[in-house]
């Protein structure tokens, strides 16, 4: 071990030993290797790991059903009848917006689909969705049955806008500029908060403001933004967004999904909603009138008139677990460690694996989360081999075909030291290759 990297390791432990979130590691479980030891895992950015208070807090709603039955609904520590309130005000403030703009419902595409039921009504020539080039495949195949159930062709409606050259960075301008030149036949911008295989971190607002500007509607998947970046909807001006809640959120496999609604749609009887398409359900009505059973749907105010069904409770458990431990931790500090830790861990691939790794993130750390995506200079078989080593020695990060090594160093649950053991074990296998 060279005596730059022995310092570094130092580094680590200092900085692991001066952090004020440091306790949180002891909070999560880690999963082991098969010698006991803790693996090195850095894929909160697709499955986040589980808190050791969720399973308590699911056990609590089991005993609630077990010892109150139905009436579990109105009695109890928490009844069901109001758990969406628990969640919609700690979430708001984790999005930047108001509680009545947020609903915790369905999963993400499912979300997705909802919104664009009402924020895509092509008319005319302005029929087309801009996306970016290389979206998620979820959004690309929601948008495109989409457009085919109005009767059109995503051939001629889909617009992607890809990164210049061999970027794989988008700059805003470009989606400005097409907007100020093309806009007049965009319905609808679906724009990511975090690009999920490059890690870029949008200008939201900005985005927001140019696709109003051109007249079109405008919608954010925030599904690897939510819990990782400081976002401000209420300021951006978007008309909805959507995300899930087991990555960063840590609310565990296919978790029930968030949803945004702009105060200005949600209004149920006047303004801009009275124009919107919206599917119907129980739990979207008025809740002054949900139980008296009669036909006409009155809708509940903001983006309650979006749910569909009562809420899956031992589902969202978890979802009220994570909200209370980034209430406790406070984003401001979550994101100053994220910073400081994905600085570190970019340093130390600059100066111990320049020659054989490549970060295609953006180096500013203002256009990104705590996620780090590499490429192995050399083609993709080397990619997959490193990324296959690295699996198989208990260090978790995640791969995106076609040549992509995502890693989260995530700071609820990671540490320094773990940034420095990647490095450490990349660069010795690099070695002997």
């Amino acid at each position: 071990m060279s005596k730059n990297l022995e310092k570094a390791r130092e580094e680590a432990r200092e900085l692991d030993r001066r952090d004020a979130l440091a306790g949180y590691h002891e909070q999560f479980w880690i999963p082991k290797k098969p010698d006991g030891s803790e693996q090195l895992y850095f894929c909160g950015n697709s499955l986040g790991l589980q808190p050791r208070a969720t399973k308590a807090a699911v056990l609590d709603e089991l005993t609630a059903w077990q010892e109150l039955g139905v009436e579990g609904h109105f009695k109890g520590q928490r009844p069901w009848l109001d758990y969406n309130e628990l969640l919609r005000g700690p979430m708001s403030e984790l999005i930047g917006a108001k509680p009545q703009e947020v609903v915790i419902m369905n999963t993400l595409t499912v979300n997705l689909h909802l919104m664009m039921i009402s924020f895509y009504q092509p008319r005319g020539k302005r029929c087309k969705i801009l996306i970016e080039h290389q979206s998620f495949p979820s959004d690309r195949y929601a948008v495109e049955s989409q457009i085919r159930m109005h009767g059109l062709d995503p051939e001629e409606c889909l617009v992607e806008i890809a990164p210049s050259g061999n970027s794989r960075i988008i700059d805003e301008t470009v989606i400005e500029e097409y907007l100020a030149e093309y806009g007049e036949h965009i319905a609808l911008v679906l724009w990511p908060g975090v690009q999920y295989a490059s890690g870029q971190f949008f200008d939201l607002e900005r985005i927001a403001k140019s696709a109003h500007k051109a007249g079109a509607l405008c919608g954010f998947d925030l599904a690897h933004a939510v819990g990782n970046v400081p976002l401000n909807l209420g300021i951006t001006g978007v008309d909805f967004a959507v995300w899930c809640t087991y990555k960063y959120m840590n609310s565990g496999m296919g978790a029930v999904a968030g949803c945004f609604v702009n105060e200005r749609h949600g209004e149920s009887a006047h303004g801009e909603a009275a124009n919107l398409k919206r599917l119907h359900g129980w739990w979207g009505t008025d809740p002054e009138s949900r139980f008296l059973m009669e036909p006409g749907f009155i809708p509940a105010q903001g983006a309650e008139a979006w749910v569909m069904s009562n809420p899956p409770i031992l589902a969202m458990a978890p979802i009220r677990v994570s909200l209370e431990m980034f209430q406790q931790a406070g984003m401001t500090a979550l994101r100053n460690k994220s910073i400081a830790m994905t600085a570190y861990l970019e340093q130390l691939v600059h100066s111990e694996l320049s020659d054989s790794i490549e970060i295609i993130t953006p180096a500013d750390p203002k256009r990104r989360g705590c996620q780090l995506s590499l490429r192995v200079l050399g083609g993709r078989g080397a990619g997959r081999t490193l990324f296959e080593h690295l699996e198989n020695t208990g260090t978790i990060p995640d791969w995106r075909e076609p040549d992509v090594i995502r890693v989260a160093p995530v700071p609820m649950y990671n540490r320094f030291e773990d940034c420095w053991l990647f490095v450490k074990q990349v660069k010795s296998f690099l070695a002997q290759t």
